[in-house]
């Protein structure tokens, strides 16, 4: 007889107990056990794959049923509360407890994001809510999705729709096909006959690294994912602490109205992973990392079979690159929470010193890039540093990507100077859209708050918006019309932060709450909202609870009217 089939083995402690006949906590259940481990086949069972099982789970099962949750803590050797802590943390999991009723097995998900909002997204949710049986539809509001430029956008399963109405929502549900659309794109074998990773290949083959990094110094690289640092000061940093040393590509583009990443991997894939593969090189990485969101499944599936095909060919040995799916976590943009959703955890920013570039991946040496950043590091090593560093204008040199949104003639990515303005990103989209008068304007998603119409003629570039009480940060531009509300598009912003904050320091995860609530007042206590500003600016951990109060007091500052 199995001790868990005995009378009384596990006793109360008590006097007189009469004892347990099963242990406290969840009971593994046999059916659950055999489903998790077909799921996870052969693959080791890693801590580090947490978060990749729990896609298993819910990809194929449409949630995380509670008998699943423990089949897999016991199959990883993990403890239910760290599985269930992680399953809870991210929002495109789906927990559901013993006596819940799952999710239906559609979910429909209606972008929310400051760009979204203005091209109507608002009414087209209440009418799909409207419109649908919660019991077999699910319509949630979703943060932004990375495609500003077609909004308002909707994600059915794995579908987006563009531009969507509820007559094209109707349409793809008819068809029944939510798988994504896959763009045309350059791949392994066009890349390679355009001349693609011969530069890899001559520096492999006894380059100098410090010959690389000097063309990164002189094209005035760098970050392009919203810090700025210096690109190719990252190498010495990495490279000054011993092995061994990983290499991760951060594709969280969770910045509400910046999708230049989007754009540049939906067209080129292989000028990023030339990118990364280089910079791998230059800092003697022995694994690479691409921590790519899951709102784009588009680009998931180009990297799943782009990297195959490098494998195929001999460019890298299986498994040099490894690609891990986020699971709805803006604040995985920041390097050391995406490292910890690396690792199978939560996404939460660590505590600094030490650096990522000291202690990362697995406590070692990791060099942290963007997408847009890997894809000029390719560029500028096939092409010489000039192609950046020969661009000038307004005293500023290089080439910037602008993701342009919001009420303009045509949305999209502009590749311009770095010292261009906002006038000039208008003019270079067509103009307004029609019948709107520029009001003020977004200059680097909503971290970076609001500004008037009438400092158009700012560059939009690092350095150059701190005077004014903000910064450039992933280029995400949303332009405002007089049709538009600065109190309002605030507000989207604090919402966005408040839902976001992953929780761990008080003055962020408190702070945008108490943010919203005093936002939602006929009139605004500007005393009582400087005072909360300056608290979440000095005593946030990370970038998120440091830069949300910027809406708050550009607002105050340039459309004091709206609030008063």
């Amino acid at each position: 007889m199995a001790l868990d089939e005995q009378q009384g083995i596990w006793k109360s402690g008590r006097k007189g107990g009469k004892g347990r006949a099963t242990p406290k906590g969840r009971q593994l259940e046999d059916q659950a056990w055999d489903e998790v481990r077909a799921l996870l086949g052969d693959q080791p069972r890693r801590r580090d794959l947490l978060i990749e099982f729990l896609h298993l789970i819910q990809d194929r099962y449409g949630h995380l049923s509670a008998a699943h949750l423990r089949a897999l803590a016991e199959e990883m050797r993990l403890s239910m509360a760290e599985v269930w802590e992680v399953a809870t943390f991210y929002a495109h999991f789906d927990p559901v407890k013993e006596g819940e009723t799952p999710p239906p097995d559609l979910t429909i998900r209606v972008c929310d994001s400051l760009s979204c909002e203005m091209a109507g997204s608002e009414a087209l949710f209440d009418a799909l809510a409207a419109g649908h049986d919660p019991a077999k539809v699910r319509v949630l509001r979703a943060p932004c999705m990375g495609r500003c430029d077609t909004g308002p956008t909707v994600e059915i399963g794995h579908l987006h729709v563009d531009h969507a109405t509820p007559e094209k929502i109707k349409a793809a549900l008819d068809k029944g096909d939510f798988e994504p659309v896959i763009p045309n794109y350059q791949g392994f074998d066009a890349y390679r006959a355009a001349g693609g990773y011969e530069e890899l290949l001559a520096l492999r083959d006894g380059g100098d690294w410090q010959q690389v990094q000097e063309a990164i110094f002189a094209a005035g690289l760098r970050g392009m994912g919203g810090a700025g640092f210096p690109s190719g000061k990252k190498w010495e940093f990495v490279r000054a602490n011993p092995g061994p040393r990983y290499l991760a590509v951060n594709g969280d583009e969770g910045e509400p109205g910046t999708f230049k990443d989007r754009f540049y991997l939906e067209r080129e894939p292989h000028l990023m992973l030339e990118g990364m593969l280089i910079a791998a090189w230059a800092v003697e990485a022995e694994k690479c990392f691409i921590y790519m969101r899951d709102e784009y499944p588009a680009i998931l599936h180009i990297l799943h079979k782009e990297i195959a095909a490098l494998e195929a060919a001999g460019l890298v040995a299986p498994g040099y690159i490894d690609l891990r799916r986020g699971a709805g976590a803006y604040i995985c943009g920041e390097e050391s929470a995406m490292i910890e959703s690396i690792e199978g955890k939560r996404g939460m920013p660590r505590l600094r010193p030490p650096y990522v570039a000291q202690v990362g991946i697995f406590d070692r040496p990791t060099l942290v890039h963007n997408v847009e950043t890997l894809h000029w590091i390719a560029r500028i090593t096939r092409e010489g540093h000039e192609i950046k560093s020969e661009v000038a204008r307004n005293d500023r040199k290089g080439l910037r990507s602008y993701s342009l949104s919001g009420r303009v003639a045509n949305p999209g990515v502009y590749v311009l100077p770095a010292g261009s303005t906002i006038n000039d990103l208008i003019r270079a989209a067509g103009g307004m859209a029609e019948g709107h008068v520029f009001k003020a304007y977004q200059p680097g998603g909503p971290s970076s708050g609001l500004l008037p119409a009438t400092l158009g003629d700012v560059p939009l570039d690092f350095d150059t918006l701190q005077p004014h009480g903000t910064f450039i940060g992933s280029a995400a531009v949303v332009v405002l019309s007089d049709k538009d509300s600065a109190r309002g598009a605030a507000l989207n912003m604090l919402k966005f932060f408040e839902k976001e904050s992953c929780g761990q320091c008080t003055p962020c995860r408190v702070g945008c709450e108490k943010a919203v609530k005093l936002m939602q007042a006929e009139t605004w206590d500007g005393d009582l909202l400087e005072d909360l500003c300056q608290v979440m600016t000095d005593a946030s951990i990370c970038g998120l609870g440091q830069a949300a109060p910027n809406p708050i007091r550009l607002v105050m500052k340039h459309f004091p009217e709206e609030v008063k």
